[in-house]
């Protein structure tokens, strides 16, 4: 009871602080969820689009500026390598987060671990390896970084005003809004990010690639950039599965997947395969778990072993085959079911101005061009202004040479320090800062050689600044300089191509039905539903064929193993199967229940069944309602590999009977109305339409609400006097059926007796 007691009161003072007057105001409990998402939501979500995951036009998101920036400022762009913990700990001064997720940052730019083309941090130590999913990078106390010679690219310009400079979180330190790199960096290194919402997939392509197109896209806005950077480029190299419309695509949309495999050698002396490059989007070990399941499952018999042979020399992965092993046609197979052909997604998502855009290459280059031309326009500014200010400087000084002894009897007459500079404005009519300057000449300075010595540039500056003011009035100069330096870029830095592109129509992919082996054989279908697959040797045995009390066999058809197989159901759905997919069973058997076999519904039972290898010949449906649709087979051919086609056919009326009709023949027909009538006819007489849901046709005229029993080739029927039956246009009525009409009575007569 007392604990009771001191709860109670404890809840009391806790609710008397709540409602306490000096605290805030509390959010209404039914506060709007559209109103909660954007006052509590909306921030944060920006704030990773834009501060976060995306990259800018620069190429790079704010972690990768800020790291990099920090070791420009360390003096590590040519100079010793330092401990990575240096770096991470004086990176955290521009970018406020946990140690490990600097130190990450910088593992992916380094070039021991081989994520990217151009690597910008040259590293000692292990850094792990992109392409393996374990292998773990060393602490930063144990590694040692320093920027690649190639960030001279990057930060060319950046003490010349190129770029903003903004304060830090604290605003004790600046940094840049972005770098002014000099190439298209965007585009050489791959980039990935995941915002709230949308996501960011840039693959790299060749420097020397890029830089050529940009060249030529200077000279040219209609170029093909296909014919300067046909692909991307991989770190990791790899075959790239080339389809030049597609790539084009992806080149216009900045959205689409690219196929990479793996490279790889086969030792025939050792009977193993050797892969040596693998595809950038995978890893070595996710490869080797996919064969190890495959060789599990019972799916690949040929490999006895599969090993990570990876050292200090690079990727490798060994396969020990067994004897007799065909090593394409495995190779093949692996390509198939393992990640040693994978895909790579691009998704061009890039910050332009605070917005995120999705672009082609054509738009990247174009935004990227009229950003690095602010750069040099900036640049180029800052170089006038300074040129302008020592001229104006050095003009001062040149008034001096007139009268070196006026300006020292000044200085000498002077009695108060602060009368010095306005004395000399006066006596050699120049300003303030051109007077400051001279007195601040050294005493030994002050004389002819080195008054003409410095007043010697005055000239070349007057040049000089002309020149710049010409350029920034000509963009056309600005171009020219902006190629100039792209070519330098591609000459110093340009490496031959990784990746390997070759045509994917030249690449043979793994058929399973080539491994499948092909033989003649019986399909049996029942009412009930079951399949019986028996084999040619089956059926010469005089074992008795097994089947259930109350079902019976209604189709019988001799076929091939590959042959595929289109199941009519009464619920108007086709569902497609391969005859291999079925066992071969005995004639002890029920043989396969096609209600498991192929997931039908509930209820639906198989009316008719088509073997077919080309989907050559047509189909004649006839219809309770008298009426019959012709259509050709081959529109229940698909590309895909679909199993279940539904409307496969008109639901309009209930569908009676099924008349398989081989290519360019035209059987004679009968059909039957409960009437008790018949009729016979040629199959062309009944209109042929391409769409497999037609309607069709009336064949036979209901009259008092007479229905339509069933339609059957003349031939199997075995009227004695066709011609009697035989009508000359429909809709007809047919004619009633003769007791004697009938050899063959499958047709039903007994039900007409």
């Amino acid at each position: 009871m007392a604990k009771k007691k001191v709860q109670e009161t404890n809840l009391n003072s806790l609710k008397a602080k709540l409602t306490d007057s000096n605290l805030p105001d509390m959010p209404p409990v039914n506060q709007p969820i559209t109103e909660m998402l954007e006052v509590n939501y909306m921030p944060y979500a920006m704030s990773v689009i834009v501060s976060r995951a995306i990259p800018e036009i620069d190429g790079f998101k704010p972690s990768h500026r800020k790291l990099l920036y920090t070791m420009y400022k360390m003096g590590l762009l040519g100079g010793n390598r330092t401990k990575s913990a240096n770096v991470v700990g004086q990176t955290m001064k521009l970018n406020p987060h946990g140690d490990m997720a600097i130190y990450e940052t910088m593992v992916r730019m380094t070039r021991g671990n081989a994520s990217l083309l151009h690597p910008y941090v040259d590293s000692k130590g292990n850094f792990g390896k992109q392409y393996s999913r374990d292998m773990q990078c060393a602490a930063p106390r144990y590694t040692e970084v320093r920027l690649e010679k190639i960030c001279d690219e990057l930060f060319a310009g950046i003490d010349r005003d190129a770029v903003d400079m903004v304060d830090n979180y604290d605003g004790t330190l600046k940094e840049p809004v972005l770098l002014p790199a000099t190439f298209p960096s965007l585009l050489v290194n791959s980039n990935q990010g995941i915002a709230v919402g949308m996501a960011s997939n840039i693959c790299s392509f060749n420097l020397r690639e890029v830089c050529e197109a940009t060249i030529a896209y200077l000279k040219d806005k209609n170029i093909d950039f296909l014919d300067y950077m046909p692909a991307p480029d991989f770190s990791g190299g790899g075959q790239i599965l080339y389809n030049r419309d597609l790539m084009r695509e992806i080149y216009e949309s900045g959205k689409g997947s690219i196929s990479i495999r793996s490279k790889y050698n086969i030792d025939t002396k050792n009977n193993l395969i050797e892969i040596t490059e693998i595809p950038y989007s995978t890893s070595s070990e996710a490869i080797i778990d996919g064969i190890a399941d495959l060789v599990k499952a019972g799916k690949i018999r040929e490999i006895n072993d599969v090993r990570d042979e990876t050292d200090l020399d690079g990727l490798k992965i060994t396969i020990d085959c067994k004897r007799g092993t065909n090593h394409e046609e495995l190779m093949k197979k692996l390509f198939r079911f393992t990640k040693l052909q994978d895909t790579f997604s691009c998704n061009f998502n890039i910050l332009i101005n605070g917005s995120p855009r999705v672009m082609g290459v054509r738009e990247i280059i174009d935004e990227w061009l009229s950003w690095r031309r602010v750069c040099v326009s900036r640049e180029l500014t800052y170089d006038l202004n300074k040129k302008k200010a020592k001229l104006h400087l050095l003009e001062g000084l040149a008034k001096i040479l007139l009268d070196i002894d006026k300006a020292i009897a000044i200085i000498r007459n002077t009695e108060l320090e602060e009368d010095v500079v306005p004395n000399l404005m006066k006596g050699f009519d120049i300003d303030k800062i051109q007077a400051d300057y001279v007195a601040e000449i050294k005493l030994r300075n002050i004389n002819k050689q080195y008054i003409l010595n410095r007043t010697a540039d005055i000239q070349s500056l007057k040049d000089d600044i002309a020149d710049i003011e010409d350029i920034l009035g000509k963009p056309n100069r600005i171009n020219t300089i902006i190629s100039k330096k792209l070519k330098e870029v591609a000459d110093k830095y340009g490496q031959d191509r990784r990746s390997e592109l070759i045509g994917q129509e030249s690449v043979e992919t793994y058929v399973p039905e080539a491994a499948i082996e092909d033989y003649q054989l019986h399909l049996m279908l029942t009412k009930h539903g079951y399949l019986k697959k028996l084999t040619m040797a089956t059926l010469k045995r005089s074992d008795d064929m097994k089947i259930k009390e109350d079902d019976e066999i209604f189709m019988d058809i001799e076929c091939m193993n590959k042959s595929d197989i289109l199941f009519f159901t009464d619920k108007c759905n086709v569902y497609k199967a391969k005859t291999y997919e079925f066992k071969d069973n005995k004639m002890s058997e029920y043989g396969s229940y096609l209600a498991s076999e192929l997931g039908m519904d509930e209820g639906e039972n198989v009316l008719y069944m088509i073997v077919t290898t080309d989907y050559k010949g047509n189909l004649m449906i006839g219809f309770k309602n008298g009426k019959a649709a012709y259509f050709p087979v081959n529109s229940y051919e698909t590309k895909q590999n679909r199993k279940k086609l539904v409307n496969a056919y008109s639901d309009k009326s209930e569908a009676v009977s099924f008349v398989y009709i081989p290519e360019g023949e035209d059987p004679d027909l009968v059909a039957k109305s409960d009437l008790g009538k018949a009729a016979v006819f040629k199959a062309s007489m009944v209109s042929f339409k391409t769409t497999r849901t037609t309607q069709g046709v009336q064949l036979l005229i209901s009259k008092k609400g007479s229905n339509l029993l069933e339609l059957a080739y003349l031939s199997e029927v075995g009227i004695k006097d066709p011609e009697y039956y035989r009508i000359r246009t429909i809709p007809a009525i047919g004619y009633y059926i003769k007791a004697d009409s009938f050899e063959n009575k499958q047709i039903g007569f007994d039900d007409l007796a």
